[in-house]
C-alpha cells in the first residue's frame, strides 16, 4: 500500500509493480538511489494507469410497514443505492435490502423516521468497496486539490 496517491492524496491499494529491467553499478547503486527511482517512476507512470477512487458501500436492511415500500425504494435509489431484493412478510411489513454508498447514509435514520411515520428501522454493515462514479470523483479530486493547496 502507498500512503499518498497522486489522484487525491488518498492511500493507494491493490497495486502491483513489476520491474522488468535494471542494472547495478558499484558507485551509483544504493538502496536510497533505488527508492528515489521508484518514487519518480510512480509519480510519472501511475497517473497514466487511470486510477479511480473507491468508496465504502454498506449493506442496508430496512424494515417497515409494506405501504412505505415505494418511498423507501425510491429514497435508496436517490442515494445511489442498488436494491438487492425486497420481501413482503405475512405480518404486513416489508424488508428492503440494498447496497448504499456510506457517503449517502448520513442522516438516514431521521429521513427513514420521517418517511415511515416513525415505524421504519434499519441496520447496516460494510459490504465492500465500489468505484466512485466519474462525475463525483471529479468533484472529490477538485475539492481535495483545493484543500491541499490551502493547507500549504
Amino acid at each position: 500500500m502507498i500512503n499518498k496517491g497522486t489522484l487525491a492524496g488518498y492511500p493507494v491499494t491493490n497495486l502491483k509493480v513489476t520491474l522488468q529491467d535494471g542494472s547495478y553499478h558499484d558507485v551509483d547503486s544504493s538502496e536510497m538511489a533505488f527508492q528515489i527511482t521508484a518514487i519518480g517512476c510512480f509519480r510519472e507512470y501511475f497517473p497514466k494507469t487511470k486510477p479511480v477512487l473507491l468508496e465504502p458501500v454498506m449493506r442496508v436492511e430496512i424494515e417497515a410497514p409494506e405501504n412505505f415500500q415505494g418511498p423507501i425504494v425510491g429514497d435508496c435509489t436517490v442515494r445511489r443505492g442498488i436494491i438487492e431484493h425486497t420481501e413482503q412478510r405475512s405480518d404486513g411489513t416489508t424488508l428492503v435490502v440494498a447496497e448504499v454508498p456510506l457517503a449517502e447514509t448520513f442522516g438516514y435514520a431521521t429521513d427513514l423516521r420521517s418517511m415511515t411515520q416513525g415505524q421504519g428501522t434499519f441496520t447496516m454493515e460494510l459490504k465492500g468497496y465500489r468505484r466512485v462514479p466519474g462525475n463525483i470523483q471529479e468533484e472529490i479530486v477538485a475539492e481535495r486539490k483545493k484543500e491541499l493547496v490551502s493547507s500549504k
